[in-house]
């Protein structure tokens, strides 16, 4: 660990933020695994590796263990189901995530930037105020939304004896939510991107702590620590308190990730999307050849609740030259399932 060892000040408001996971309201329209290419390739399985720059999303505690210095400019969408039609023609649930980013980092300072936009085709809800889905199959209109987000990120950590590192992302958010109701005939994702909404900022914490022995690394991540609401109304959308926690194995040594990884993640709450709740589980591997000039990695990810949807994901990096690499990903699986991509220039100096 390089982090400076401080007092444990840190961890007990983590310790705090953690005991309250078990009643954490219901995330809505961020899924937590939008970003980072690497851990799109090992199907969302990243939150015990994280050792690049993305750690800045996906483990603040994370940074500890990696590069003296790594930057990351990434690009990528997905999308669940694969289609946006049902057989008859018309408008069906469905979500689509688009991910622009560019992040830099040392062990013990992070600075990102992340604008995500987040369409949906949702049916078309109540106006009584419960938010309660119409069950009437007669129903010809459906609710567009577009959630454009753009997060401002500073990263810092800190040392808890050996073993633990303890890490925090402050970050403001500048945020808009667009919502229309259009025919069901001619309503599409593409219409949901278009729409815009007013703009507001918020600021908000994220929280990670790794705990690495020898080749065995555990993390936990609490995003959204200071829950942000953006919109007003009953089309208002708040981002909740959102848990995850992982375990890798890795040949590495002290924390650091090595040339053959296995990881497994599983989020802690639910997250209701327009294609129905999701907590997801994943498991992922990646290696690299001797010289660290090729990595291969791959995993899969099952949502636990609701509907069974699986995908799976597979990614390459290629250095490019000295210390630089081109990432690449691809997720894949059923009609239902996610899919998409996302590729990154990524530059390390050890």
């Amino acid at each position: 660990m390089r982090y400076a060892s401080r007092p444990s000040v840190s961890l007990v408001f983590f310790v705090s933020v953690v005991s309250s996971v078990s009643f954490v309201r219901e995330a809505r329209a961020q899924s937590s695994d939008l970003i980072g290419v690497r851990a799109s390739g090992m199907a969302g399985a990243f939150t015990a590796v994280a050792d690049d720059a993305t750690a800045t999303w996906w483990n603040p505690a994370g940074l500890a263990g990696g590069a003296y210095l790594s930057a990351i400019v990434e690009t990528g969408t997905h999308r669940e189901p694969k289609t946006d039609r049902d057989a008859s023609g018309a408008a069906a649930p469905a979500w689509r995530g688009d991910v622009r980013g560019f992040t830099v980092a040392f062990p013990a300072l992070g600075l990102s930037y992340y604008r995500l936009r987040v369409s949906e085709i949702q049916p078309q809800t109540s106006t009584a105020g419960s938010g309660a889905v119409r069950q009437d199959q007669g129903a010809t209109d459906v609710r567009l939304r577009s959630l454009v987000l753009s997060q401002f990120g500073a990263t810092v950590g800190q040392s808890i004896g050996e073993h633990l590192v303890v890490g925090s992302t402050l970050k403001l958010v500048r945020g808009s939510l667009g919502t229309d109701v259009r025919a069901s005939s001619v309503a599409s994702l593409d219409q949901a991107s278009e729409l815009d909404g007013e703009s507001e900022t918020h600021s908000g914490l994220d929280m990670g702590v790794m705990a690495s022995f020898g080749a065995v690394r555990a993390g936990l991540t609490v995003r959204n620590v200071r829950e942000m609401e953006f919109g007003s109304g009953p089309d208002a959308v708040t981002l909740h308190r959102q848990a995850r926690a992982g375990v890798a194995l890795s040949t590495g040594s002290r924390g650091v990730i090595g040339s053959a990884t296995m990881a497994f993640d599983a989020d802690l709450t639910r997250t209701p999307t327009a294609v129905g709740d999701e907590r997801h589980m994943a498991l992922g591997v990646e290696a690299w050849t001797p010289a660290r000039r090729l990595g291969l990695r791959g995993g899969v990810s099952a949502n636990t609740i609701g509907a069974r949807r699986s995908s799976l994901g597979g990614g390459v990096s290629a250095m490019v030259r000295s210390r630089t690499y081109v990432d690449a990903e691809v997720t894949g699986g059923s009609d239902e399932g996610r899919r998409g991509w996302a590729v990154a220039l990524r530059m390390t100096f050890p």
